[in-house]
């Protein structure tokens, strides 16, 4: 019985290869004509590389070795060498532009669908996926390793070119002697041998590196993420000697397996000059016993010597089809990632009024924790306005998320207009549903292009819902007014400015359902207030739930849903709900949480 160690490196072996050629397989499906084209050009190549070798051979029994051996002059044949020389040139030039042009394209573009294909893929998952993975890491797989999963595809036509030149290779010397052609058979084995072993004994080498890749990723990112906690905390020298421990691994595991490949790579460029000089040897024996002609032997060691590169190409095939199948694995966990959003047929409405919203008995508990909700029941008339209040961790932002779909219940049903919420086809609930955070996200775009994102708005429209969320108020500060480019994140913005884009953001989009989760947090109260009452006022076709904290906010709503301990334990006007406790208490709480942030702000000026 072989030894675990062997039984392991055969196993990981043959897993390898048939990784690597499901890999090869996928890509080329992709995009066939491509591939096809650059085989064909590879070749045309391969064919002229034959065709120069004999060119050659005949070239030097015919013109070369008379005209050195004094026997006769070159003659006509002169021109006819010179011909045939310049002939096969053109062929190979062909031939490798073909190749190199058909093969750029068909790497690139395979590069680019492999990208598309994951930010889709990953766009579709729920947000408990997100939670498992960091951002850091998410960026390199999309960036390194779908790089590295497609790399084989670069030298993969050459290469196919290059197996049809070795068996080309083999067969013409075994014609012209079956000794060398043993000769030829063998040491091209040995070449190609230790590439093989080369390439799968530094599979997991090239895994690890990979993922150490991802690592850096992951800490850069936290740290330019959080720069400024960094700074604030006096924190920089910590994050640089975290972000070198990451570094220095990966530049360790890479030194490690740059040496050994370019151990394994010595050898290989190596051993085809030493088998030239070997059928040089015996050839030069068989020319004496009358086997083979000088032409014939310089025909085959020049075959030899042009194969040394197309070897190379081979086994860099060899080598990048271990190490782009190292990166692929991944690319492709994130591609298998099964938690996916299901969605139904039931296209967007376009009443032109609020939605009903009902929760039917709406359990909920975030992956791993406990239930955050529990048999919650509720009914919103359409056109309400109903404040979500409730004390710290009991559920408000968690319903507000359910309602716009950013999570599914784990038990239960929430309706719109009667309508499961599961039941939207995709990208057709937000179309009647627009859900503002607290954390305002912005993109590096001008004020005008985070409101629409790409949305193609009358002017009107436009400037009716920047008034009503407040963001005429400031915008005509900005140097370049609608047209300021605001940062990545909305850097040049204040929190309060961000949030009122995003707000009119939603606005803009006159949605039947407008969830505000704490999204004027950071406004001046009596600023939140003015916005709110122009939302009640405005003829915005919508039911609005706000996650309030402001005493103020939650009396411009005309219903008020108190949640503790995961579920309704009011529902009413401002003044029934006043009656139980623990809203009365709640709301005491906040007056004076109000007041002394007041006194604090009116102290500081």
């Amino acid at each position: 019985m072989a030894p675990p160690d062997l039984e392991h490196g055969v196993t990981s072996f043959w897993s390898v290869v048939r990784g690597g050629a499901r890999l090869i397989g996928r890509f080329v499906r992709w995009h066939p004509w491509a591939f096809t084209l650059a085989v064909f050009g590879a070749s045309v190549f391969v064919s002229a590389i034959v065709a120069s070798a004999l060119v050659v051979g005949r070239v030097s029994d015919l013109v070369i070795i008379p005209v050195l051996g004094g026997d006769e002059a070159a003659g006509g044949r002169l021109w006819w060498a010179v011909a045939a020389i310049v002939a096969v040139s053109v062929w190979k030039a062909a031939g490798i532009t073909l190749r190199r042009t058909a093969a750029s394209w068909l790497q690139y573009r395979t590069r680019a669908d492999a990208r598309e294909k994951l930010i889709d893929h990953q766009l579709a998952l729920d947000l408990a996926w997100y939670d498992s993975r960091s951002t850091g890491d998410l960026l390199s797989i999309s960036e390194v390793d779908t790089q590295q999963g497609t790399f084989v595809l670069a030298p993969l036509p050459y290469a196919t070119g290059a197996s049809l030149l070795l068996v080309a290779t083999i067969v013409l010397v075994a014609v012209i002697d079956p000794l060398l052609g043993l000769l030829a058979l063998v040491g091209l084995g040995v070449v190609v041998g230790v590439d093989v072993f080369g390439a799968f004994s530094m599979f997991d080498d090239f895994e690890t590196a990979q993922v150490l890749r991802g690592e850096v990723g992951r800490v850069a990112h936290e740290s330019f993420d959080g720069a400024l906690t960094v700074k604030a905390l006096g924190r920089e020298a910590t994050e640089v000697q975290r972000f070198r421990v990451v570094a220095d691994r990966l530049r360790d595991k890479l030194v490690e397996v740059g040496v050994r490949f370019a151990s394994f790579r010595a050898w290989v460029e190596a051993l085809p000059a030493v088998l030239t000089l070997a059928i040089l040897i015996l050839g030069a024996f068989r020319v004496e016993v009358g086997a083979v002609t000088p032409g014939q032997l310089v025909t085959v060691a020049y075959l030899v010597t042009l194969m040394a590169f197309p070897l190379q190409l081979l086994g860099f095939v060899i080598w990048e089809m271990a190490h782009s199948q190292a990166a692929w694995t991944r690319v492709q966990e994130v591609l298998d990632a099964g938690d996916v959003v299901e969605h139904g047929q039931v296209t967007a409405t376009s009443k032109d009024e609020g939605s009903a919203i009902r929760s039917d008995r709406v359990t909920f508990a975030y992956p791993d924790g406990p239930p955050v909700l529990a048999d919650l029941r509720l009914h919103v008339e359409p056109g309400t306005t109903v404040a979500l209040v409730g004390p710290t961790g009991s559920g408000k932002s968690t319903l507000a998320m359910l309602l716009a779909r950013l999570w599914d219940p784990t038990d239960g049903v929430i309706s719109l207009d009667g309508r499961d919420l599961r039941s939207f086809a995709r990208s057709e609930l937000p179309r009647e549903v627009a859900f503002v955070s607290q954390e305002a996200f912005l993109f590096d775009d001008t004020v005008e292009g985070n409101i629409t994102l790409g949305l193609d708005v009358p002017d009107d429209e436009f400037l009716a819902a920047v008034r009503l969320a407040g963001v005429d108020r400031f915008v005509h500060e900005l140097p370049a007014g609608y047209e300021t480019r605001i940062g990545e994140r909305g850097t040049a913005l204040s929190g309060g400015q961000r949030q009122r884009v995003a707000l009119a953001r939603a606005l803009i989009r006159r949605p039947r359902l407008l969830i505000l989760d704490d999204a004027t947090s950071a406004v001046d109260p009596s600023v939140e207030a003015q916005i709110l009452r122009r939302l009640k006022a405005s003829r915005l076709p919508s039911t609005i739930v706000i996650v309030a904290y402001r005493r103020s906010s939650i009396l411009l709503a005309d219903e008020v849903v108190f949640i503790d301990d995961g579920g309704v334990v009011g529902h009413g006007r401002h003044e029934e709900v006043l009656a139980l406790p623990g809203y009365r208490r709640l709301l005491e709480a906040y007056a004076e949480d109000q007041e002394r942030r007041e006194e604090a702000f009116g102290g500081r000026r």
